[in-house]
């Protein structure tokens, strides 16, 4: 069995297409083919049900797929470490979140204290996220909600409270604080269904006798306040997102503790470079710092 094998059988694995993992793996189409057939010989079954031009796991490349990606896993993580120890001023930070509020902040801590380090930063689903952590193609994750699992370390960094965004013209706006239930006729703006943040109010809305109407929903959280204050919609906002504007007021919610989780993740058996350990204590520390200021 060889190392090509198994990285080309974990490409068709995850797209289950020969032509699209063809195209991700700069090869032919009948190289790929004739690699997972050879494969196959080794292993004395077959590891995917050909349907037309498509191909599907079946039982035996479901059960293979599992080994395969922790033997590819553990490869990658001592080639990481072995680029550490020999070119630490060369790593780059590998991060996702679903919360991106406070990574500004956070990042320019970072960077007054390793101004070497690089960083690629991507903004995710909570799906999207559990993929990337169970490849170990991430150093941390920054998600709210936590995410838990056998191979996931979750430590929970700060508890953020979600407020209500309107606009200066808005009945509600001499408030400073309201009910949910009075906004059960109220339209909002979001982030799209499988962001932690919206899933948590939408089920709590819906714990109290409504669902919210959304007249936007989007993958950008930073462009609801400038819905917000085009009179578009209300937005829930954590407080950790909040703009001050002053076309915009922001009201606490009353009755119900509308709060989010955001911790920091990462997967246990991933290498933890001394430039992501740093990273990790800056992201204590300046949560710890915002805990001490509320």
């Amino acid at each position: 069995m060889e190392l090509l094998q198994l990285q080309y059988f974990l490409a068709v694995a995850r797209l289950e297409h020969v032509t699209e993992a063809a195209r991700n793996l700069h090869v032919t189409q009948s190289s790929l083919s004739k690699t997972i057939q050879r494969l196959e010989e080794d292993l004395g079954v077959p590891l995917f049900d050909r349907v037309g031009r498509n191909l599907r796991l079946n039982e035996f490349g479901s059960r293979f797929l599992r080994r395969a990606e922790r033997a590819l896993f553990e490869l990658e993580q001592g080639k990481q470490e072995l680029s550490d120890l020999s070119h630490p001023e060369h790593n780059t930070l590998e991060l996702a979140v679903t919360t991106a509020s406070t990574l500004p902040n956070i990042l320019r801590e970072f960077r007054k204290k390793r101004p070497d380090i690089q960083f690629h930063v991507q903004m995710l689903t909570t799906k999207e996220m559990v993929t990337l952590l169970d490849r170990g193609e991430v150093d941390f994750c920054l998600s709210s909600p936590p995410i838990e699992g056998d191979d996931i370390e979750c430590q929970i960094v700060f508890i953020d409270p979600i407020l209500v965004a309107v606009p200066k013209g808005h009945r509600l706006a001499d408030r400073s604080s309201v009910s949910l239930i009075e906004l059960r006729d109220e339209w909002f703006v979001g982030v799209k269904s499988g962001y932690g943040t919206r899933d948590l109010i939408d089920s709590v809305c819906q714990s109290v006798g409504f669902t919210p109407k959304y007249v936007y929903e989007g993958d950008e959280p930073a462009r609801l306040i400038t819905l917000v204050e085009a009179e578009i919609g209300l937005a829930f906002i954590p407080s950790t997102a909040r703009n001050s504007r002053e076309d915009i007021k922001y009201l606490q919610i009353e009755n119900h503790e509308l709060v989010r989780e955001i911790a920091l993740i990462w997967h246990k058996s991933r290498y933890i470079s001394q430039a992501a350990l740093e990273f990790r204590e800056v992201v204590v520390e300046y949560f710890g710092s915002l805990s001490r200021g509320i």
